[in-house]
């Protein structure tokens, strides 16, 4: 009954005492000897010993455990705030205090939060490089290459670092757009050129790489440094083979037009080619149509320049001819004197005997053009002299007979302006010496620095205006006869009329005949008939090319107030000079 009280922990407190108290008792009854007794107490204290020490060791190394925990937990507190670089957004206990769990207890909140703040910002510098390495696999051409997320440094997870992450992607972000925008401007340039070369611009743009094709989006597109190298290389072909091109057309069309303006092709076959002309004198970077430097139109313009040239063979002598016309009209606007049947002989007789080849003899002839409007512009200045001296001689002549009119100061109808005429032609007369010693002086320049003489419609220019300023002086000389005369004779005049009143004076009569009579023998100004020096068109050969009726109403050396003399005497005045230029 003892013993069941004693197990039975309902009946009473259970203790260390009782138990021993229980233990005495059944030792009582049993009989256990005082030797036994101790022995087995000997042997529960030692097992109490070790129950305890036991425990110890384990509070001791729970203990241990938690202080391990807490280091730790302070040791990862401070490599997370030092790898966030930021403690301000979290609650951290400044100070140690408490048992360990207290402490523990502290610190977890500030863990689990900066744990949470980790994962952010990794997942922030995951995305950010993750970014940068697609970028710069772009830019370097292997971005197919790029597999799996970036390493992401959790040693410094900074903002600072993040932001400098954040910056260099920004950077490549604007380079990726700038690469970009080229890389679709040398798209629309490739397009363009395809389109005026006539060209396939889905093959010439995908052989540079494949994404550049217009149903690829625009973010797929190529931005590598090869895609970019590829496409100038690409661009700087095709602008080279489109002024090659145009070149080429270019040629074509002048020589269309050459051949066209030869053989007088009607307008309406000209526009049929007008496609080729119209880009004759253009620039390179104006040639913008599409389709304007086929391949197969310069074929057709080359096919039409065969034709032309082989339809000109057969028309040569009509192409010949025309040449050597222009080449007279050349000749003549200049005033240069030649042979133009003869030449035209021996160009048929070049033509007829086949032993020149059609374009060597039009060559020859451009060449001889060539040199004639060389020629033609060497006298330019001297024939612009001439003209003027021309036109002032005109002047002259129709003050002269301005002054012989009587009736000049009558208020007639006109008479005011043919007054005012008169003032500008006595400014233009006073010029005439200083015009002639100009064109005398340009003359001989022009003589010395060719070695050949300048003619005037085959005469030589230094004789006609030596011979005028030889008949100039003779009119001034025959001027100041007059002058004497009618001053010798007014004093008689007066004294017959006092004598016979108003009966007429033979003196006087005889006087206004004698000015009068060099005029009716040939000579507006007493001009000796030996000295005169005729350029009339009719004595000196064909004057074609006159550009009004003026000239061919005019003498050079002396306008309407000369007559003329025979040619032979002006050449018998002009001997030893050069010979007349005869037909190239």
């Amino acid at each position: 009954m003892a013993i069941t009280d004693a197990e039975n922990p309902l009946l009473g407190e259970t203790t260390c005492g009782s138990l021993l108290q229980k233990l005495q008792e059944i030792w009582d009854e049993v009989g256990e000897s005082d030797e036994e007794r101790d022995k087995m107490l000997l042997q529960i204290e030692q097992e109490c010993l070790d129950v305890y020490k036991r425990k110890v060791e384990q509070a001791a190394k729970s203990r241990a455990q938690l202080l391990q925990a807490l280091s730790d937990a302070k040791l990862e507190l401070s490599t997370l705030v030092s790898a966030l670089g930021d403690k301000s957004f979290v609650d951290i206990p400044e100070k140690a205090s408490g048992t360990i769990k207290e402490q523990l207890a502290a610190i977890a909140p500030a863990l689990e939060q900066l744990w949470k703040q980790k994962e952010e910002r990794v997942k922030e510098f995951s995305d950010v490089q993750s970014q940068i390495q697609k970028i710069c696999g772009e830019i370097a051409g292997n971005a197919s290459e790029q597999t799996g997320a970036p390493a992401v440094d959790e040693s410094d997870l900074s903002l600072k670092k993040l932001g400098e992450y954040q910056v260099k992607l920004q950077e490549l972000q604007k380079e990726k757009s700038d690469r970009l925008h080229k890389v679709l401007e040398f798209v629309s340039t490739v397009h363009d050129l395809c389109a005026v070369l006539g060209m396939d611009f889905f093959s010439t743009v995908t052989e540079v790489h494949p994404s550049l094709d217009d149903t690829t989006g625009v973010q797929s597109k190529s931005i590598s440094n090869d895609t970019l190298s590829r496409l100038a290389k690409t661009v700087s072909a095709l602008n080279e083979d489109k002024k090659q091109r145009l070149h080429k057309l270019q040629e074509l069309a002048t020589q269309l037009i050459d051949l066209w303006n030869l053989m007088d092709t009607p307008e309406e076959e000209r526009r049929l080619f007008n496609h080729v002309t119209c880009n004759i004198s253009a620039p390179v970077d104006e040639v913008t149509v599409s389709g304007a430097l086929a391949l197969d139109l310069i074929e057709q313009a080359e096919i039409e320049v065969e034709r032309l040239d082989q339809l000109k063979a057969s028309r040569m002598k009509e192409i010949a001819f025309k040449k050597q016309v222009e080449l007279e009209e050349i000749f003549s606007r200049v005033h240069i004197e030649i042979d133009p049947e003869a030449a035209r002989e021996k160009i048929m007789a070049l033509i007829d005997s086949g032993n020149v080849e059609p374009t060597e003899l039009l060559a020859d002839m451009d060449n001889q053009i060539a040199k004639a409007k060389e020629k033609a512009h060497s006298r330019k200045e001297i024939l612009d002299r001439v003209e003027k001296w021309m036109s002032t001689c005109e002047e002259e002549s129709w003050l002269e007979d301005y002054n012989r009119d009587e009736n000049r100061y009558n208020s007639s109808r006109g008479a005011h302006l043919n007054l005012k005429r008169a003032e500008k032609a006595r400014i233009l007369v006073n010029k005439i010496p200083g015009m002639v010693d100009t064109l005398v002086a340009k003359t001989r320049a022009w003589e010395e620095a060719r070695g050949i003489t300048f003619t005037y419609d085959g005469v030589p220019l230094l004789a006609m205006l030596d011979e005028y300023a030889m008949l100039r002086q003779d009119r001034e000389e025959e001027k100041r006869r007059l002058k004497d005369q009618k001053k010798f004779s007014e004093p008689q005049n007066t004294e017959q009329e006092a004598t016979f009143s108003s009966r007429p004076s033979p003196a006087r009569a005889s006087g206004m005949k004698k000015v009068a009579g060099p005029r009716a023998n040939g000579g507006s100004n007493g001009t000796p008939p030996s000295r005169r020096l005729s350029l009339n068109a009719s004595q000196n050969g064909s004057r074609s090319g006159s550009k009004d009726g003026r000239r061919d109403s005019m003498k050079l050396v002396s306008p309407s107030n000369y007559d003329a003399i025979s040619k032979g005497d002006a050449v018998s005045h002009v001997s030893g000079t050069d010979p007349v230029p005869a037909s190239p």
